[in-house]
């Protein structure tokens, strides 16, 4: 098992790497899942829109985009996050850029684990599962 972060042309770092893991492992395990490799890209808007046009037929910019490549109950895949459209966010939903990017990657966190946010309902019951995680990171 590895989760790794990788930064393509960017500035920004994870703050506290370690800590953030070991809350992705959380995530994961209390699906009843295992944490296997597991890939963060830390990226920008542009790539992500051209993720987001050639894998979703979507054109325009996101701020997170997950590749689930699982085995059973292994988790593996590769979640995308555009610094830039997190950075955005966190102005608009008035809260710091790091507390937005550790949402983003819950969120991706979950997408892997099989949730999805394609209905309101689906969206309502994945934000109440962020809002859980966010809380237990910062206790």
């Amino acid at each position: 098992m590895k989760i790794r972060v990788f930064y393509d042309n960017v500035s920004y770092r994870i703050p506290d790497w370690r800590s953030v893991k070991k809350l992705i492992e959380k995530v994961i395990r209390n699906q009843t899942m295992i944490p296997g490799d597991l890939n963060f890209i830390i990226t920008g808007d542009e790539f992500m829109r051209e993720i987001n046009r050639k894998f979703l037929n979507h054109d325009y910019y996101t701020d997170v985009i997950s590749f689930r490549m699982n085995e059973g109950d292994i988790i593996d895949g590769e979640v995308y996050i555009s610094k830039d459209t997190v950075k955005i966010n966190a102005k608009n939903y008035k809260v710091s850029y790091k507390e937005e990017m550790l949402r983003v990657i819950v969120h991706g966190t979950l997408h892997l684990c099989g949730f999805n946010d394609e209905t309101e309902k689906d969206r309502e019951k994945m934000r109440r599962m962020e809002d859980f995680w966010m809380g237990d990171y910062y206790v």
